[in-house]
This record gives C-alpha cells, structure tokens and sequence, in this order.
C-alpha cells in the first residue's frame, strides 16, 4: 500500500509544477483536468506526511518512556492515531467512482398509491431541492407532470454544484445512492377514517452526459410532438410544443413538456435521454465486471424497496445500511446528510473489503 502512495506523491508534486506554469492555462481543459487529479491526490498527501509524522512521534515517545514511564500514555496516544490514519489512508486509496464529481439528473415517479404516492413523490422532490440548498447547489426542474391533488406523476431535475468540490463532496458522490423505491406510511389526506396507509415512489439517479461521452445517431431517434397536459390529463398548450424523444436501438424513452417552446423541450428531452443511455452503458458494464469491483449498496436492484419514511413514528429507515433515526420532519425538511453518509460508509467498507481480498 505505502509503495502505491509513494507513487502518488511523486505524480502530486509533478501536477504541483505543472499547475504553477503559465503556460499549462492556455489549455482551460488540460489545466481543469489536471486541477481535479490535483485535488484528488491532495487528502491522500496530507494523509500520508501525518502519518509518517505520527510514526516519528512514537519513537520519539518510546525513547523518552524508557528514561520516565509518565511518557507511556504519550506513546499510546501516538498509536492509537497512527491506527486511524492507516485506516483513513487505506480508505483514500479506495478507487473513486469516476462519475463522482458529476452533476445529476434526479427523477421522482409516484409509484404503488395513486393519488397519496404521487403526493409522496412531491415530497421527496421538496426534500431534495431543500438539500441542495442546504449544501450550497444549483437546481433546476427539467420536466414535470403534477396531480389533481398538488403532487407529482414525474419530475426530473437537473441538481449542479457551483463550482469545484472537493473529492467525494460531487452531486453524484452523494446522490448516487438514492435511486430505488422509497416507501411511506402514514394517513393520507384523501383518508377519511385515519387510516394509515402504504404507498411508494421512484426515485432515479443518473449522471448528466456531456454530448462528447454519448454518440447519439439522428437516424436512431423518433421525435414525437404533442400538446403538453396539466392536472386531470386537460390540455395545458393549444399548441404541438411537448417533445418525446425514443432511442430506437435501445428501446429508451423522454420526453419534456414543461418549456413552452417545441425547441427548448427537445434540448431537455435530450439532456435526459443523454443522461440516461449513459448510465445504460454504464450498466452493463458493471455488469461484465467482477463482484469484487461493485459495490454492495450500488448493486441492490432498483425494484427492491431501499427506505421506509414511516409518518406515525417519524421514522426513517434505510433498509441498505440498518441506519434508522426518528427526525423524519427535519429529514423531509432537508437534513439528509446523516442517511446519505451510512450509504457512504458501507460503500467504502465493501470496497475496502474487495480490495483487502485482492
């Protein structure tokens, strides 16, 4: 492990040079990427001199403990945090999802429920665009179809950072683990007798595609225009401006008809159709890929129930992690932090896991 991070200091000090030429700036694309492996590298040599630093504190304490044992606990001390760094060290050298700094496209879809899941499914759209402000990004619906009642049938949103982040920190590091059916249970406002009820949404996260890391044919694509709709199926547009747009290799299907020009919906048709056939590709190659290299928390299927938003209770339950907490209101108000982090924490310990087994 340490020869791998001896290597990685030497690549560190390189880009350090590099990035101080003037020269290497004429290229913005050039000096972004090597700006990003910069600031990968960075927590891993800072890490490192800690831990080196920590080594030399321990001989030093076991030299002085050999002449006055008061200095014993020192020398404890020293291991215990040379213990910590090694685990934090070994968890930085974790190979990085390379999709982790990009931003996302976060779709909600009522599910099981009808009338109360599509309410549920506002909800959620609320408690991400809280979230996103809470952590300082940018968001902006793409496309929406809402009920009779105020919620939502589907919403997509694109969900952007302001700017760079640091390693693990992206749109996608975080909300990645999001994707799957949540589940809700408590009396919907269409209840008359109290009732507590059981509904689902879901939720779909994929990375958004830049045009150059999707080649999409125009001869692969069927465009279908039609009148946008609002609450009840009535016609919301008297003209043909909703846009849907079918992959006819791979079947994938969107569509947008929230902009009120045929033009605009078919540029955000295509932001999602790019973002989806993207995580398609992906996909499969997970799928050729050995379980060692997947994640446990990535690999539970979409169709399996992934969180319980229990209402009576004011619960939340991940069904992935175990993690379970009673603050459901300051959850759906945005505090998601807390659940997103034990999804973190399991993917890094099975990764670390693969790798110890490698």
């Amino acid at each position: 492990m340490f020869e791998a991070v001896e290597e990685l200091l030497v690549e560190h000090a390189d880009l350090e040079k590099r990035l101080a030429d003037p020269s290497v700036h004429a290229d913005q694309g050039q000096a972004r990427k090597l700006a990003k492996r910069y600031a990968e590298l960075t927590p891993i040599t800072r890490t490192y001199r800690s831990w080196k630093q920590a080594g030399e504190d321990i001989e030093a304490a076991r030299e002085l403990a050999a002449e006055d044992s008061d200095f014993l606990a020192e020398v404890k001390d020293s291991e215990a945090r040379r213990e910590e760094l090694t685990e934090e060290l070994r968890l930085l050298l974790v190979p990085r999802d390379p999709n982790d700094d990009k931003d996302v496209i976060l779709e909600v879809k009522a599910g099981e429920g009808g009338e109360e899941s599509a309410l549920f499914a506002g909800d959620l759209l609320r408690m991400y665009l809280r979230f996103a402000e809470r952590v300082g990004w940018k968001t902006e619906i793409i496309d929406s179809n809402e009920s009779d009642l105020g919620g939502y049938k589907d919403v997509s949103v694109a969900v952007k950072t302001k700017g760079n982040t640091e390693p693990g920190a992206g749109v996608w590091a975080r909300l990645k683990y999001e994707g799957g059916v949540h589940r809700v249970q408590r009396v919907p406002a269409t209840e008359s007798q109290g009732r507590i009820h059981t509904s689902a949404a879901g939720v779909l996260v994929t990375p958004e595609a830049e045009e150059v890391e999707v080649e999409i044919h125009a001869n692969d694509l069927r465009i279908d225009v039609y009148r946008s709709s609002g609450p009840g199926g009535q016609s919301v547009n008297t003209t043909d401006s909703a846009v849907r747009i079918t992959h006819l290799p791979t079947g994938i299907v969107a569509s947008c008809q929230n902009e009120k020009s045929q033009l605009q919906n078919k540029e955000q048709a295509m932001r999602i159709l790019r973002s989806r056939l993207l995580a398609a590709a992906q996909e499969e190659a997970e799928r050729e890929a050995s379980d060692a290299r997947r994640s446990q928390v990535r690999t539970v299927d979409r169709s399996e129930r992934i969180r319980t938003y229990n209402f009576p209770e004011n619960r939340i339950s991940d069904h992935r992690t175990g993690f379970k907490s009673y603050n459901l209101d300051q959850v759906l108000d945005g505090d998601l932090n807390a659940v997103i982090q034990s999804c973190v924490d399991a993917d890094a310990a099975a990764k670390l896991a693969a790798a110890q087994e490698n």
